[in-house]
């Protein structure tokens, strides 16, 4: 349920007071560019899709019944923009490949994006893509969970009223996350293994 502070604020804006939806903005702003950057890795598309939630909840406010958290919703929004860029994307990228297997310059590459997370320190930046690489390999719902706990500091509870979802449920997902990421990281320090060993022979 919200707090009263919250019932103020979108009350305001839903009565279509300007400055309460600044104050919306100034409020969650970082949380929803946060959450956003660690689905699609990029920061622009992240810029972008974090607009797109504002934009969204400056429209949708009147239907907005406060049967939720505020930040509950927000994250619902953030997350389902998400991944449909993430989908968009990836029709693109077929496309792409479909069109480059009738041209000139052989097969295309899909290099990772840099990109820079908040969150991260500085000295942790590699861990943390090989890990950000590793969460692309997982089912969403996997992802999800896995995102809003570990990376946003949520508890189940929490992360459970934003994927619509039960407290259990949301342990299920953690503990597949957590065994699909150790198989898909393994692979990967296998990998980079086998590479250095072929390097120094």
């Amino acid at each position: 349920m919200l707090n009263q502070s919250e019932a103020e604020l979108i009350k305001k804006l839903q009565q279509g007071e300007q400055q309460s939806f600044a104050d919306i903005v100034g409020l969650y702003q970082d949380m929803v560019y946060n959450t956003v950057v660690s689905i699609v890795q990029n920061e622009l598309d992240a810029e972008d899709i974090t607009q797109e939630v504002f934009v969204q909840v400056y429209q949708s406010i009147g239907s907005f019944k406060g049967e939720a958290k505020l930040s509950t919703w927000l994250y619902r929004i953030a997350i389902a923009k998400a991944l449909d860029s993430e989908k968009k994307k990836k029709r693109k990228k077929r496309f792409a490949f479909i069109q480059n297997l009738f041209g000139e310059h052989g097969e295309e590459q899909y290099n990772p994006v840099e990109f820079n997370h908040p969150g991260v320190q500085l000295e942790n930046k590699e861990n943390a893509a090989v890990l950000f690489k590793a969460l692309k390999q997982i089912p969403d719902n996997q992802r999800i969970a896995f995102t809003l706990n570990k990376i946003e500091g949520l508890n189940n509870q929490e992360i459970a009223a934003i994927m619509n979802t039960s407290f259990y449920a949301v342990e299920s997902l953690l503990a597949r996350a957590k065994s699909s990421l150790k198989k898909s990281l393994k692979n990967y320090y296998l990998q980079e293994s086998n590479k250095k060993n072929e390097h120094e022979k």
